[in-house]
């Protein structure tokens, strides 16, 4: 008896309590009420928005992703092409046959293109894949369609000569960077060394069609003419158009990748807090100014940047910068071919990518081909946040002036040769300078 009556006591515990609750609630003052009232009414409509929010960015994000990332399907069709011949490679082998050439998370922003981090054996890398079709929904690629994968995967034909080979690539190398280029012999001769994937001196039929098919990607023609540089990640390997290349350690540029559907305000101050010390922000900046030194008047020719967003971008450990997305830096020789093609009514007709645009010439209706901005002053502008940020004051107000300076340059670099490598080497000498005691640069 005395159990029995103990256990309804603790279950009249919780009555007795709000009993006591409502009567103690009501006997406070009414406007004492009407302010907890309130109170909780606004903590219960945040919560209950917060909770909406965050369910909308999850569900955006999760059917955005299903759409976008359908790696496993690219491999899949790479290795169907592997196995009936068409294709090969160094990579082929982990890939289909021994399982160790693994796709992560997915960094795809266009369905056409598939991009994941991946394990090759023990080294990671990031896994870049080509897409035969293209999605209706898909617009992320503006010029230079791919062609069709089964004309893709023909040429060359059976029975051509290594000699003929040799020429193709070089046709095809003038059409993309421009015949007045005097060393295309030699960026010819890395493309068939790349060909040769088990390096025995010889180049299979296989093996030639999957570096022409390669070659047709402006992203790694460009890995192939910089190879040396530093500034963009090594060509691990290759299985038809899918290729690894090394992970880029830190990327984005400020060392946080936030959802693309978080409100801008959010990214900045998310990019505030985790970005590094000035002194490596410096380093990484003279390591962009050096990389558009690069790619104006290369040994290759000249590369037009198009979209200089931090996420294109990332650093290594000793903050030395790295491109973790050469998808929109194109040849500049085809940007024009291209954009002298395009019908216009206006200059904002004229653009690709973010970051390079021309103008309208209303007579014939079409683009001209002379971008509106060199490479420096897309640059510039993209570190004038970056930078000028936490910098010394010993030096911010000449840093300021130089970047506005450089934020300044119009028209090509050719038209202003000298004075875009005058601001550029005055830029780069003042963070040098400034940064050249730290142990850590």
């Amino acid at each position: 008896m005395p159990v029995c009556r103990s256990a309804m006591a603790r279950a009249q515990l919780p009555w007795r309590f709000l009993v006591f609750f409502f009567f103690s609630f009501f006997r406070k003052p009414l406007y004492t009420q009407a302010r907890l009232t309130s109170a909780h009414l606004k903590c219960l409509l945040l919560c209950w928005l917060a909770v909406l929010a965050g369910s909308w960015v999850v569900y955006a994000e999760y059917s955005s992703r299903s759409e976008l990332c359908r790696g496993r399907r690219c491999t899949a069709d790479t290795c169907a092409k592997y196995r009936r011949g068409l294709v090969d490679g160094s990579a082929c082998g982990s890939l289909c046959d021994k399982n160790t050439l693994e796709l992560n998370k997915c960094l795809s922003t266009h369905a056409t293109k598939q991009v994941y981090s991946g394990m090759w054996g023990d080294l990671e890398g990031v896994v870049r894949c080509q897409m035969d079709e293209v999605p209706a929904y898909d617009v992320g690629s503006q010029m230079g369609g791919r062609k069709e994968a089964a004309a893709l995967f023909d040429t060359p034909s059976k029975g051509t000569s290594m000699e003929k080979f040799r020429e193709m690539i070089l046709d095809h190398l003038k059409t993309k960077v421009g015949e007045e280029q005097a060393n295309l012999g030699e960026l010819t001769l890395r493309a068939l060394a790349a060909a040769d994937a088990n390096k025995d001196g010889h180049i299979s039929l296989a093996e030639a069609r999957s570096a022409w098919a390669l070659l047709q990607l402006d992203d790694f023609l460009l890995a192939l003419a910089l190879q040396e540089r530093g500034h963009m990640p090594k060509i691990l390997g290759f299985c038809g158009d899918l290729y690894v290349t090394e992970k880029v350690p830190n990327a984005p540029l400020y060392g946080l990748r936030a959802p693309a559907r978080v409100p801008a305000w959010v990214r900045r101050t998310a990019d505030h807090w985790f970005t590094p010390t000035w002194p490596h922000r410096a380093k990484i900046s003279i390591g962009l100014l050096e990389l558009v030194e690069d790619l104006f008047h290369g040994a290759f020719g000249s590369f037009l940047m198009c979209d200089l967003s931090a996420a294109r971008f990332g650093y290594t450990g000793r903050h030395d910068l790295k491109v973790a997305d050469a998808g929109h830096i194109v040849p500049e020789a085809t940007f024009r071919e291209a954009i002298r093609e395009q019908s216009c009514e206006k200059d904002t007709d004229c653009v690709y990518g973010v970051d390079c645009f021309t103008s309208c010439d209303l007579t014939k209706r079409r683009c001209t081909p002379e971008v509106a901005e060199p490479n420096l002053a897309k640059a510039c502008r993209a570190l004038e946040d970056y930078v000028l940020s936490g910098a010394p004051s010993d030096i911010r107000e000449e840093l300021e002036e130089q970047l506005y300076a450089c934020m300044a340059l119009r028209g090509s670099a050719e038209r202003a040769e000298i004075q875009h490598s005058l601001v550029l080497n005055n830029l780069k000498t003042l963070l040098w300078k400034k940064i050249s005691h730290n142990k850590d640069s």
